[in-house]
């Protein structure tokens, strides 16, 4: 089943966090995201796309270096829509977020500036994105479907954040 399947899966079941009013703002926040970089919203979702991969990257790595729990403890604290440069800081040390910041301008032209400024935002509402598998009455427990198809536990490389965003749009029908 695909990381959209998990998410779909996990707004209809009581037992996940995941509802439509927390896919609702993550997609609003997406667009706020846009209009105050100035570009469009695909442009936007690239962006997330681009950081989704080296979440993951940074994700599979604490989650095989310390384990599934501590990977799932970075979901549960930062995932939110709000700002907050301490989610970017822990996954991220400070030369690899300006590493990424280039990476994600080369790749959109977006000043590498502005997707500084912009991180702190994109890495929390990938994080929310993955909390909606955790479970709604212990979200320590194992077992996050959504985050284990972020992370891909196949490692058939078939994840791209901007894809769920793009198909959360259409679901959503906006």
């Amino acid at each position: 089943m695909g990381l959209f399947d998990q998410i779909i899966g996990a707004i209809g079941n009581s037992s996940q966090q995941g509802n439509m009013g927390q896919i609702g703002n993550i997609l609003n926040t997406v667009q706020q995201l846009s209009n105050n970089a100035g570009t469009d919203p695909s442009t936007m979702q690239s962006v997330l796309g681009i950081v989704g991969g080296q979440v993951r990257s940074a994700l599979q790595q604490k989650r095989d270096t310390e384990g599934p729990e501590a990977a799932q403890e970075v979901v549960n604290q930062f995932g939110d829509t709000s700002p907050n440069p301490q989610a970017v800081n822990s996954l991220f040390a400070p030369f690899v977020q300006q590493q990424l910041a280039n990476t994600v301008a080369q790749r959109t032209g977006l000043n590498a500036g502005v997707v500084q400024q912009l991180l702190p935002s994109v890495v929390p509402l990938i994080l929310n994105v993955l909390r909606t598998g955790a479970s709604s009455q212990n979200s320590q427990a194992g077992g996050n479907p959504v985050l284990n198809s972020f992370l891909d536990a196949d490692g058939d490389g078939d994840v791209d954040i901007s894809d769920i965003m793009q198909m959360a749009s259409r679901y959503l029908g906006r």
